[in-house]
């Protein structure tokens, strides 16, 4: 009957046992002659024990200890005087020994991939004296291999590539397995190779692992990866044996294999006449199955009636063509263009130029489209001239303008006025005639960039533009003048013929020839007995003095008039005048002062003395200002004293009220004229418009202490409310007093009096007193009720 795998396994394990056992009884038996020992006691001439090497079967998986070996000495004549010992790796915790017979076991499973021998030491020794009666002895264990582990691939999964079309037999890439068994005992650790998947493009060789193409022309285009699984079998691939797995992915690289063909034979495309230059026109593509530099196309025009007006080019993203407009289109001069095209590859593989040329050609028609467009003038610039003394509504020049398309519609013109705003020209809108609209002035503005605008009577949206430039020349309308404000001086001690000025003069006229100044004197200055005028034939002229010396006092100021006359045709002329003023000068001849009035201020002092004092008194000015001000920004206090009290408001005068409905001279003073009065402050808020002086102190007047009490309570409640008027105001009290400074004036108490005091004068103070005189006169006329 077959056995399997595992029954395999485990009978060879049981083989490799048994023969182990039988080596090591052998060993057991084994002696070689050695040095003397020696023992205290007796005399030994050789060696009595001595053993081979043990092997131990590894992975053992028995229940009890395996046994190893035996430890025999032939002075043990088994009657237990004789124990044995072991020291050493593993003793006592994976190796054990039976100190009376010397058996060696092995009490936990072995792996020899863990480590393959253990170094052991072993001793008999006399049981009584526990002596040695052996000297001690090294001895190897080493474990016995068995198949269980398989190949193992530690550099998968692989990935590789191959170029595509490759020759059977390429090689694609190399695998590696290793065993962990051992490689010098059996076939354990002898793999071979077998592919289980990728046949029949692909093989691997048995022995070293190399993968190779095994199909001639593989095409990437049909197939670009392919998946592979290698086998790697220990036992040299015999039954029984282990075996390990690994994924190989390869991928067919491109080649140029491929040429580029168009997907059409012609192709046809319509574009407007008003496309801008260089704008696409159209893009075309090559088909090519290849990729990267092997697609690489280039495009090129070999042939057509657009070579100078179309161009091609290569988008390197797209590998398209894209063709472009180099010069304008229209569609009056040519409706149609023909262009012959070739794609060809940049990259080109010699080993397949059999399969055809890598080129191709196709046809491109583009067909130019009719565009209502704006009227073109004739010109794209236009330059004109015109004097700057032309009248209004002098022609100029003539612009023009046609419509180019086929219809030929009248074209109207008219200026653009942004390019006009002084509104100097008019242009005429039938026949594009321009004339001058305003008097020009060359100096002014020298040259008029306009713009004129031609649009179709029949479409006016269509708008054309024409530049036209018009230089105005000039004539000489303009009369020479000073260069330049001159400030001239002339010293007081000034010699006859001394120069004071050098002039020049300009004009804004531009002759072609340049200016030409001519300098002299008026006819009422030519005579005078101060200065004289040079011309000094360069368009300067030089002013010197006539006489000597010149003083302030005199004269300080002298006008001299210069006569100008320029070369124009007709020449221009101009009177300009050159103050001279007479100044102090010092030895050098440099101006100090040169004002007349300074010859009033005394003598002794100088202009920098003067400068000084000036300094001085404006100095002073300002600080006496700043002290003012700030002594009237100063707050007054709110409380004063009633000598500066200014609330009262009510005239006084010093006559006698005409009773109780006479209020026009009523004082209050007497209200508050007391003996004793607190000497406390009032309040004060704003202070009235018209203020009077205090009034003079009246005399004292007898001690009332509750009048006094009333008026004190009363002032104190008009300062603290918060209600009160912000201004002076007249209090009104109902409280009678028990004194007044006029005494009682009650008719009970005159009556009742003996008084010998004669009240007839009553009588003449008027009818507002007869009362008065009726009750206290003694007239017969007197009456009392």
């Amino acid at each position: 009957m077959k056995l399997g795998k595992v029954e395999f396994c485990h009978f060879l394990q049981i083989l490799a046992l048994f023969l182990c056992l039988s080596g090591m009884n052998q060993a057991e038996l084994t002696r070689s002659r050695s040095k003397p020992y020696f023992q205290s006691g007796r005399t030994r001439t050789k060696r009595s024990w001595v053993w081979n090497q043990f092997f131990v079967l590894e992975e053992y998986m028995g229940t009890d200890p395996l046994y190893v070996g035996k430890l025999h000495s032939d002075v043990d004549k088994g009657d237990g005087s004789i124990k044995y010992i072991l020291s050493g790796e593993g003793a006592s915790s994976i190796f054990i020994i039976d100190e009376n017979t010397g058996d060696i076991h092995a009490t936990k499973r072995l792996d020899r991939e863990e480590q393959a021998y253990y170094t052991l030491r072993a001793q008999a020794l006399d049981r009584l004296t526990n002596k040695p009666v052996e000297p001690e002895s090294e001895f190897v264990i080493k474990i016995q291999d068995i198949n269980d582990n398989e190949p193992k691939f530690l550099d998968g999964p692989y990935t590789a590539g191959v170029p595509e079309m490759s020759p059977v037999g390429t090689s694609v890439v190399q695998v590696t397995a290793t065993d962990a068994d051992d490689p010098t005992y059996g076939n354990s650790a002898r793999v071979v190779y077998s592919i289980l998947q990728g046949q029949p493009y692909f093989s691997v060789e048995p022995k070293t692992g190399v993968i190779k193409t095994a199909l001639p022309n593989m095409d990437r285009e049909a197939k670009d990866q392919y998946l592979l699984v290698i086998q790697a079998k220990d036992m040299v691939g015999q039954n029984g044996g282990l075996s390990g797995t690994t994924s190989v992915t390869v991928t067919l690289t491109d080649v140029n294999d491929n040429p580029p063909r168009f997907p059409r034979r012609s192709y046809q495309y319509n574009v407007p006449e008003s496309l801008p230059v260089a704008s696409v026109v159209a893009r075309i593509k090559a088909a090519d199955a290849d990729v990267g530099p092997n697609a690489e196309m280039e495009y090129k025009i070999v042939d057509g009636d657009g070579l100078g007006v179309f161009k091609i080019s290569v988008d390197k993203d797209t590998q398209e063509g894209i063709i472009t407009i180099q010069k304008e289109l229209d569609f009056e001069a040519k409706t149609s263009y023909t262009l012959r095209i070739e794609a060809a590859n940049m990259h080109v593989d010699p080993r397949f130029l059999s399969l055809g040329p890598f080129s191709d050609m196709t046809t491109v028609k583009i067909i130019v489209e009719d565009v209502d467009e704006p009227p073109v003038f004739t010109s794209r610039l236009y330059s004109m001239v015109v004097s700057e003394a032309a009248k209004v509504g002098t022609i100029i020049g003539t612009v023009a303008a046609h419509d180019p398309d086929a219809s030929n519609s009248p074209v109207r013109y008219s200026i653009d006025r942004n390019t006009d705003l002084e509104r100097y020209f008019n242009i005429d809108a039938n026949s594009g005639v321009i004339t001058t609209a305003k008097s020009l002035d060359r100096e002014t503005n020298a040259v008029h960039n306009i713009t004129v605008l031609a649009m179709e009577s029949q479409n006016p949206a269509q708008i054309g533009r024409g530049y036209v430039a018009i230089t105005i020349l000039d004539i000489n309308d303009n009369a020479p003048e000073f260069a330049m404000e001159y400030e001239t001086t002339v010293c007081e001690n000034a010699q006859p013929g001394q120069v004071i000025q050098k002039i020049s003069a300009i004009d804004k006229d531009d002759p072609p020839n340049g200016h030409q100044f001519y300098f002299s004197l008026t006819a009422e200055a030519a005579n005078n007995h101060n200065f004289t005028l040079q011309d000094n034939k360069d368009n300067t002229a030089t002013v010197l003095t006539k006489r000597n010396g010149f003083r302030r006092q005199e004269q300080s100021v002298f006008y001299l008039p210069i006569f100008i006359v320029d070369s124009g045709s007709p020449a221009l002329s101009s009177t300009n005048t050159l103050t001279i003023r007479v100044c102090d000068c010092d030895a050098d001849g440099i101006a100090q002062t040169c004002n007349a009035e300074a010859y009033i201020l005394p003598a002794g002092l100088s202009t920098g003395a003067l400068i000084a004092i000036l300094a001085c008194v404006l100095t002073l000015l300002v600080l006496v200002l700043l002290i003012v001000t700030m002594r009237r920004r100063k707050k007054e206090p709110l409380i004063f004293d009633e000598e500066r009290d200014i609330r009262e408001n009510i005239v006084r005068y010093d006559d006698e009220g005409g009773g109780e409905e006479d209020t026009e001279a009523f004082d209050m003073a007497a209200l508050r004229n007391l003996n004793i009065m607190r000497d406390t402050k009032t309040r004060r808020d704003v202070t009235p418009e018209i203020q009077f002086l205090s009034r003079p102190t009246f005399k004292s007047i007898p001690d009332n202490v509750i009048f006094r009490e009333f008026i004190w309570e009363r002032l104190k409640e008009a300062d603290v409310d918060p209600c009160a008027p912000p201004y002076d105001s007249l209090q009104t009290y109902a409280f009678e007093g028990n004194g007044s400074v006029a005494e009682s004036l009650s008719s009970l108490d005159s009556i009742s009096s003996n008084s010998d005091q004669n009240y007839d004068y009553l009588s003449d103070w008027g009818p507002r007193f007869k009362r008065l005189a009726d009750m206290y006169g003694t007239g017969p006329e007197c009456l009392y009720s």
